[in-house]
């Protein structure tokens, strides 16, 4: 596939700066300015930057517990984010959110659920709605290896395949449900050999490397939104921390960590833009700047922002309509 060097270039700008996002999360979790948990998604930035590179504004998107990255890759506003993981009024969800259960409406994002397994449910909901309006948007639902072992997953993919809804469906394996490593909780060896079970496609690619997450996705986007049904996307790639903030790994084997942390996407991809003249040194550089001012200026207007009013306790959280 013959990508522009400005998509190329988005690739990378995308993947520094939820890097950067991410690792300031972390630092402001562990110094107290962050309540609730926080679950990092360190060295999984190639399949957010990747997969929100392939749909549109108004397509849907069902997210999981770890997912700061997509929502910055679909566009979502950093400032309004860093301030729902502050707990203010000047966040995406007004502070009610949080990390776990951050969202965007306006940009078709769903939100991310604390609930295993909740978002197939919501996700595919949302496919048949585009299904039934007779739109061209399509939906995505994210989760990780763990999530696949629920029954909802199952439950999803079946009526997802029976009715040909516009949904595609993304695990990130990135090696651990919570603590289990993926040999001790899944009987197949991928998840994406379940597909064969509804009749749809199902694929494992490797999740450290962009483009082909990126060429990947694209391709099921492409089947979903022609009415040719669902598809089942595994990307392969590794928790860098543990499964929270704060959970020191102890179940991780120290040299597959050293393993997995050699195959980082970020300087793998800036190798790859400079051995192809496709970026230069000085435009990498750039990029990361960029990456931390915008970071910079999203602290700034969370730690500036206000505390929600008692007056907005109950506030959309109930409906109240006769």
């Amino acid at each position: 596939m013959d990508i522009q060097k400005k998509q190329l270039l988005e690739f990378y700008q995308q993947m520094v700066t939820i890097r950067i996002f991410e690792s300031r999360v972390c630092e402001l979790f562990a110094a107290g300015q962050i309540p609730g948990f926080v679950h990092s998604s360190l060295g999984q930035e190639a399949i957010a930057a990747g997969v929100m590179a392939c749909v549109e504004k108004d397509d849907k998107v069902g997210l999981h517990h770890r997912s700061h990255g997509e929502m910055i890759a679909k566009g979502a506003d950093m400032n309004k984010m860093m301030a729902e993981l502050f707990g203010k009024a000047t966040g995406t969800c007004k502070g009610k959110g949080g990390s776990m259960h951050i969202a965007d409406m306006d940009l078709g994002i769903l939100g991310a659920n604390g609930i295993l397994g909740a978002g197939y449910a919501i996700a595919t909901g949302a496919a048949f709605a585009c299904q039934y309006n007779e739109t061209k948007d399509i939906a995505l639902c994210l989760f990780g290896d763990g999530q696949s072992n629920r029954g909802p997953f199952h439950e999803s993919l079946n009526v997802a395949a029976l009715w040909k809804l516009p949904i595609v469906f993304i695990c990130e394996n990135n090696g651990f449900g919570l603590s289990n490593p993926v040999k001790e909780h899944l009987a197949t060896d991928c998840v994406s050999d379940r597909a064969a079970a509804y009749g749809i496609p199902g694929v494992t690619v490797d999740g450290n490397d962009v483009l082909a997450v990126y060429e990947t996705t694209l391709e099921a986007v492409d089947r979903a939104r022609k009415g040719n049904g669902p598809s089942l996307l595994e990307f392969t790639t590794w928790r860098w921390h543990g499964h929270f903030e704060g959970d020191p790994a102890v179940y991780k084997d120290a040299q597959e960590q050293e393993e997995w942390l050699k195959k980082d996407p970020i300087p793998r991809f800036a190798k790859q833009l400079l051995e192809q003249k496709n970026a230069t040194q000085a435009e990498l550089d750039e990029m990361q700047a960029k990456g931390e001012a915008l970071v910079d200026a999203a602290v700034k207007f969370a730690e500036e922002s206000p505390w929600p009013d008692v007056s907005e306790l109950f506030t959309d959280v109930y409906d109240r309509q006769m």
